[in-house]
């Protein structure tokens, strides 16, 4: 089973380590959450464990940064045609965002980002060398934004604030579009039964 591997100034998650993320690292604080979504002020006057909060929002940067990495991969690849890569590119904007959100927050809390790798070093581990046809990439990039929702589900019961759930709940359903538009480009059906994502 593939796993997050980490240093201090990297992270590269594999497919398999997307989902438990949230689950293995804990939850964030009410504060770094509130930064996240950009209510500074509601984040005024609350404690946190900021350095454990650093640490998660690490990890999670990281799972942006593999992201648009892969969608790198993919639009560079060659295998895409023009209107598929144009989604792709549009996904791996809407990656970028939550990326610089996170940076954002991370800051803010005082810590430092984790940096992103090489794109080598993200084709290695996502192994890019099995990708040969349109399908292949979208099969991936489908995988990864399936372990981004359950991901970023993950954390929402452990919040107790409404507007703080509100913010993974955005990034999940970034994420849940992503899957829905790649599961049907692949001509898969959609899951059948209600309440699919993040069990």
């Amino acid at each position: 089973m593939s796993s997050i591997v980490t240093t201090p100034s990297s992270v590269i998650a594999t497919p398999a380590s997307r989902r438990g993320f949230m689950r293995s690292s804990g939850a964030l604080s009410a504060v770094a959450v509130a930064l996240l979504a950009g209510k500074d002020v509601l984040a005024q006057g609350m404690s946190a464990d900021v350095s454990k909060d650093v640490s998660i929002l690490n990890v999670a940067l990281g799972l942006e940064h593999e992201a648009i990495n892969a969608y790198q991969l993919g639009a560079g690849s060659g295998l895409l045609q023009k209107p598929v890569l144009d989604i792709a590119v549009q996904f791996q904007g809407h990656h970028k965002a939550h990326r610089d959100a996170l940076i954002a927050t991370i800051q803010k809390l005082g810590g430092n980002p984790v940096a992103e790798k090489k794109l080598d070093d993200y084709a290695k581990a996502l192994n890019a060398g099995a990708l040969k046809s349109q399908g292949d990439v979208l099969d991936l990039a489908a995988r990864l934004e399936l372990g981004a929702i359950n991901a970023y589900l993950g954390v929402i019961p452990s919040l107790g604030n409404k507007d703080l759930a509100k913010v993974a709940a955005r990034l999940a359903a970034d994420e849940t579009m992503h899957f829905t538009v790649l599961t049907s480009a692949l001509g898969r059906p959609l899951p059948a039964g209600a309440l699919s994502f993040g069990a």
